[in-house]
């Protein structure tokens, strides 16, 4: 179990590292902001700021669910495991309230936000309840 809880939130930490990618890093690029984010060139500058900053929430999400993971693996198991279970646990709710969002249609028609949502909840989910049972 323990390995299951590793390697999922990894795969969320990989995934979020990504996002901030996109909306730190790669933003102002069209194929970024237009096709992954639904948002018109006209309406970077409007945007530019929330981007950021989520991005960087990704970011340190990121890190600490690989920072969760080599405490664990290092000894600090208690320390490693609670970091873990925080960081899957945020990771599945923030999956949640993107299919939330998608369903309530908020920025775009529903549908295009499912699939993020599902590789954002999944993967934390299974590490989250791995974690929990792991001993």
């Amino acid at each position: 179990m323990i390995i299951v809880a590793w390697i999922g939130v990894l795969l969320g930490a990989v995934i979020y590292f990504l996002a901030f990618v996109w909306e730190t890093i790669m933003f102002r690029r069209p194929g970024v902001h237009q096709g992954i984010f639904a948002v018109p060139s006209r309406d970077i500058e409007p945007v530019r700021l929330w981007s950021f900053c989520v991005g960087f929430y990704n970011l340190f999400l990121s890190l600490g669910a690989v920072a969760g993971v080599i405490l664990w693996a290092t000894g600090s198991v208690a320390e490693g495991r609670a970091l873990v279970i925080f960081t899957g646990l945020f990771m599945f709710g923030c999956g949640v309230v993107l299919f939330v969002a998608d369903r309530l249609a908020l920025s775009r028609p529903k549908g295009p936000g499912v699939a993020p949502a599902i590789a954002c909840s999944v993967p934390t989910a299974i590490a989250t309840l791995a974690a929990l049972v792991a001993v």
